[in-house]
């Protein structure tokens, strides 16, 4: 079952970015380039990590939404469409 970036949207994620009582999934987005568990590490603070959250989709999207992984983007990615998966709160 996949999972969606809190930062970007991508639809794709391996894992659930946090879990409550567990933390952070450290699996880092291909995407945006975010380490679950290192950048968003707050404890169980969730207004605090939803802060990181939308502090690092504003740097992402002024930086020219750029994909982060090597291996490059899927085809057809679109990364103005992927923000719209993202669920503020």
């Amino acid at each position: 079952m996949p999972y969606v970036c809190p930062v970007c949207g991508y639809p794709d994620l391996e894992e659930p970015p946090y879990r409550k009582g567990s933390g952070g999934s450290d699996e880092i987005c291909p995407s945006c380039g975010i380490h679950f568990g290192y950048h968003d590490a707050r404890g169980e603070d969730d207004v605090a990590r939803q802060a990181v959250y939308t502090r690092l989709r504003q740097a992402w999207i002024a930086g020219g939404m750029k994909w982060h992984d090597k291996d490059g983007p899927p085809p057809n990615w679109l990364p103005t469409s992927q923000l719209k998966n993202v669920k503020e709160r």
